[in-house]
């Protein structure tokens, strides 16, 4: 399973973002906002992007849409939608 953050913020301060919320999870650059617009989240005049969460499976089938994310609940929601719709649980590689 893969998991990505996409911003419509500049690299730079997509890596302060990921390193404040201290994970390792990929935070994407979306700064022309094409995959905003082409996933239909870009905000009023291209300034941001709404807060949605797209679950895609390994075959590519995007299996639901959650429009209605909270950033206090996100993480914790993530993890029970992931659960319900039947992914595999994200394992960590074996530390040497």
């Amino acid at each position: 399973m893969k998991v990505l953050y996409v911003s419509l913020d500049t690299p730079e301060k997509n890596a302060e973002f990921a390193a404040s919320l201290k994970t390792d999870l990929p935070v994407v650059s979306d700064g022309e906002g094409r995959a905003a617009k082409s996933f239909g989240v870009i905000g009023f005049g291209g300034l941001y992007s709404k807060r949605w969460t797209f679950y895609i499976d390994a075959e590519g089938i995007l299996r639901e849409i959650d429009q209605s994310v909270s950033p206090t609940t996100a993480g914790a929601d993530m993890i029970s939608k992931l659960e319900a719709l039947g992914f595999a649980k994200r394992t960590k590689p074996a530390t040497p």
